[in-house]
């Protein structure tokens, strides 16, 4: 037994060789940076935790009760110079820690895009990064590359060196895109678009997952990333552009269906604006877009397409302004009826100090005496 004691000793620094922890060794500038801001952060904080554990078992060893030669002052109760360390120590760290975080949140804000690629190598002025649409489906990844005009599932390819602008969206729940190599996690939101401004500075395949819990498939919600010379991806897409099946919106609505453990896919064409429509919930036929629905009918000309994939009627109005419901139409078309949106008059009491019409303020509508069975003196 004793053997097999020494034995696993001697034997774990050899397993935990192996390990890679990814999220303090990461392969790209954001992630370095970020890894950074933990080390210093966590350093700031030890400066005060470190010589209180010390001081706390000095204290304790020093006045223990066998200790008969400890100094025994029992009516001692202030010391200016003691007073001074305990209150300027934690006040400069939470100054230094302030600052510290006021700057690294703003540079490294994920929809700001980079200054720098690496240390010391600033980003070109001229140079544009390479935008990637991502939708995170039900239970896998969708990735859209608008220049190239390919789409890929589960498979994630990037230039090393170059930046990319990630544009996040979600098809239904919400989700976390997150590739620990080379940036933090940013949540993907249906209806709704998040970005991330990243790079990766290493050569090599990494891992994507999910980090928030989305059903049954959530397990096996992973994709691989490939950081790969410009000469590689040039020609990874040329591959891409090859393959035999389009990404249009018949083929995008068997996708976006639940499914689990789905290998990576290639489309070697993109419906147009998808990634737009997606965002907008209008990826079925006949369906508004949010876009649509959310803009003044006079804000496009008769028979225009947004092209956002929104849809617009004979008469030239988008389908968002064709609903019966109160909340899609203007307020003239509303009537002279009472609405709760046409303005109040001022409270009754609110120019009689103590007048009984005081006792209730709501702004609810008062119901009538023949609803609630009270006259008006019975409700003052």
């Amino acid at each position: 037994m004793r053997a097999l004691r020494t034995t696993a000793v001697l034997a774990a620094p050899a397993l935990l060789g192996g390990c890679d922890w990814v999220v303090m060794n990461p392969s790209g500038d954001v992630a370095r940076q970020q890894a950074n801001l933990i080390l210093w952060s966590t350093g700031l904080m030890l400066l005060i935790i470190v010589p209180v554990i010390v001081l706390t078992l000095l204290f304790a060893w020093k006045f223990r009760h066998t200790n008969e030669d400890a100094e025994y002052q029992p009516d001692w109760d202030h010391s200016t110079g003691l007073e001074l360390i305990i209150w300027s120590a934690p006040l400069m760290i939470v100054i230094a820690l302030g600052a510290m975080t006021w700057i690294s949140t703003h540079a490294l804000d994920p929809y700001r895009p980079l200054g720098r690629i690496a240390p010391g190598q600033r980003v070109a002025k001229n140079e544009k990064p390479l935008e990637i649409q991502v939708v995170s489906l039900d239970w896998k990844w969708l990735f859209i590359y608008p220049e190239q005009g390919v789409a890929t599932v589960n498979e994630l390819v990037l230039p090393t060196n170059r930046q990319v602008q990630f544009r996040i969206t979600s098809s239904s729940v919400m989700n976390t895109f997150y590739v620990p190599a080379m940036a933090g996690m940013i949540y993907s939101m249906p209806g709704m678009e998040t970005r991330l401004h990243a790079v990766l500075n290493k050569p090599g395949r990494f891992e994507g997952q999910s980090a928030n819990y989305s059903g049954a498939g959530f397990s096996y919600m992973h994709f691989t990333v490939d950081s790969v010379d410009d000469a590689a991806f040039a020609k990874w897409a040329s591959e891409a552009r090859s393959a035999q099946q389009r990404l249009d919106m018949p083929t995008y609505a068997q996708l976006e269906k639940p499914s689990e453990k789905v290998p990576a896919i290639r489309y070697a064409a993109v419906q147009p604006q998808l990634f737009d429509r997606i965002v907008g919930m209008c990826t079925k036929p006949g369906e508004t877009c949010m876009q649509a629905t959310m803009m003044k009918d006079g804000a496009m000309d008769p028979h225009r397409d947004s092209g956002h994939g929104m849809t617009v009627n004979d008469s030239g109005h988008m389908r968002g302004s064709e609903s019966k419901g109160a909340l899609q139409k203007e307020p003239e078309e509303k009537g002279s009826s009472p609405h709760r949106n046409a303005p109040r008059a001022p409270a009754p009491g609110s120019s009689k100090p103590g007048n009984a019409d005081n006792r209730s303020m709501t702004a609810a509508d008062p119901l009538p005496a023949t609803i609630t069975g009270l006259t008006a003196a019975d409700r003052s």
